[in-house]
């Protein structure tokens, strides 16, 4: 299964540590989408970079400090915590494989 979801301008991205939820983090602001169905759950327009590879969650993930990976290069590469969803960015658009399938 392939699935795409559409953030424009994202600048990092993060799983909170139960695995179960995605934090984006864009020029727009963050939001946070549920793992596996990719239904977004939550979002919040206030401007809130990381800093120091950590960014502050929001929604079901209200609070907590997550460690995110940054884009510096144009292109995104991340791996769900239990490593069966594979996340790339390019473009405004973020590509997730399910590698269960």
């Amino acid at each position: 299964m392939i699935k795409h979801l559409f953030v424009g301008g994202l600048v990092a991205a993060g799983f909170d540590a139960s695995g179960k939820f995605l934090l984006t983090v864009s020029h727009a602001g963050r939001g946070v989408f549920t793992v596996g169905t990719w239904e977004r759950v939550a979002r919040d327009t206030a401007l809130a970079y990381p800093d120091d590879g950590y960014a502050i969650g929001i929604g079901p993930i209200e609070g907590q400090k997550i460690k995110v990976k940054e884009d510096y290069e144009g292109l995104l590469k991340l791996t769900s915590p239990d490593g069966f969803f594979q996340l790339s960015y390019d473009s405004g658009t973020i590509t997730i494989t399910d590698g269960r399938a």
